[in-house]
């Protein structure tokens, strides 16, 4: 058996070498150890041993984006299926089955079509970002009796239906727990602004590739449009992804962009979009691309603009949650950080972080 590996360390390749094909396993690592590479790689190779694989997310976005990387790494018959979670469920299920408020489906329909089905002969799963499925998620697949591979870390949680890793591990059953480490998206200044936002034990270790510091800038009126220019036509083979907290962000840059510099064909991702230019992006091409934070997990760019941090001013800065928050979207960036904020003082969260870490103006 022949296998294409793409761009891994060898610590990556080892890794993956030493998970074995059968059984349900759960890889977990900080950010930029190159967990959703992995989850490609893994389901390509469990595809080459003859069963069918089905790739899972959350989000559709970083669907998307790993449907690009299975589309390079085969296997040509194509037997690895990239779908969201609530896309294979509906289909597994037959229709939708219901919701319960939370954004999921009737886990209670969902449970009695398992105990009706039985097993599912040969079903084979791999979950990237698995800490943002429920926990009733990973009961179903034991149910079921799926060959299931989930790759997580529950420091990146950014929705209030999520699981913890000792919750996966126990509702998949039998589970064998692995860890990969290594920092191998970000450089050494853009983690270690990350840090102070870090809510784990165990701050990761610093990488040692370096990069400009992050820097934080007072925008006035829909002034991120100015960065945004100057960015795309200094590094016109650069990735910028724009990571918005709300939809009103999201159009209010694109907008701007569109008017000021129609030449950048800005993309916009937004997960209420039915289809089209919203919903459908090419994200192997070079430019800017807005997302909103929902949308981040999984996703990298070379570059990283946050340009509303002003909306979190209110916000608790020792809240769990928006801490959070921003260590994942910080540790999108790849090799520059710049973060953005109207009126006239800095919001307390970013307030607190020293001009060694985060530069002004």
């Amino acid at each position: 058996m022949t296998v294409t590996y793409l761009d891994l360390t060898p610590s990556q390749r080892a890794a993956l070498d030493g998970l074995p094909f059968e059984g349900n396993h759960l890889v977990s690592g900080p950010p930029g150890s190159g967990k959703s590479i992995l989850a490609a790689q893994r389901a390509v190779m469990l595809a080459l041993t003859g069963t069918p694989v089905v790739l899972l997310t959350r989000s559709n976005l970083l669907r998307q984006a790993l449907a690009g990387v299975v589309h390079v790494l085969g296997p040509s018959d194509r037997s690895v299926r990239v779908t969201t979670a609530h896309g294979w469920l509906a289909e597994w299920y037959g229709n939708r089955p219901g919701g319960d408020g939370d954004g999921w489906y009737d886990w209670n329909a969902l449970f009695d079509r398992a105990a009706e089905t039985g097993p599912a002969p040969g079903l084979t799963l791999v979950v990237d970002e698995g800490q943002d499925l429920p926990p009733e998620f990973y009961l179903l697949c034991r149910m079921l009796q799926a060959r299931t591979t989930v790759f997580a870390d529950e420091c990146q949680r950014l929705t209030d239906t999520n699981s913890t890793l000792a919750e996966v591990a126990r509702n998949l059953g039998r589970c064998t727990r692995h860890e990969v480490d290594g920092n191998h998206r970000n450089t050494q200044q853009i983690a270690a602004f990350a840090a102070h936002f870090h809510t784990g034990a165990g701050i990761p270790d610093l990488p040692e590739r370096q990069g400009p510091v992050p820097r934080l800038h007072r925008f006035h009126e829909r002034g991120a449009a100015d960065l945004l220019i100057l960015l795309a036509e200094a590094h016109p083979r650069k990735r910028i992804g724009v990571i918005a907290g709300s939809k009103h962000t999201q159009f209010s840059v694109l907008g701007s962009l569109q008017r000021r510099a129609p030449r950048l064909k800005s993309q916009l991702y937004t997960s209420e979009a039915k289809g089209g230019q919203y919903r459908n992006l090419d994200l192997a091409r070079p430019g800017i691309v807005i997302v909103h934070r929902a949308s981040a997990k999984g996703l990298d760019f070379d570059t990283v603009v946050i340009p509303d941090t002003h909306h979190d001013a209110s916000t608790d800065p020792s809240s769990a949650a928006v801490r959070m928050s921003y260590y994942v979207l910080a540790t999108r960036a790849r090799h520059e950080l710049h973060l953005g904020y109207e009126g006239e003082t800095e919001p307390p969260l970013l307030a607190q972080v020293g001009s060694r870490d985060l530069q002004r103006g």
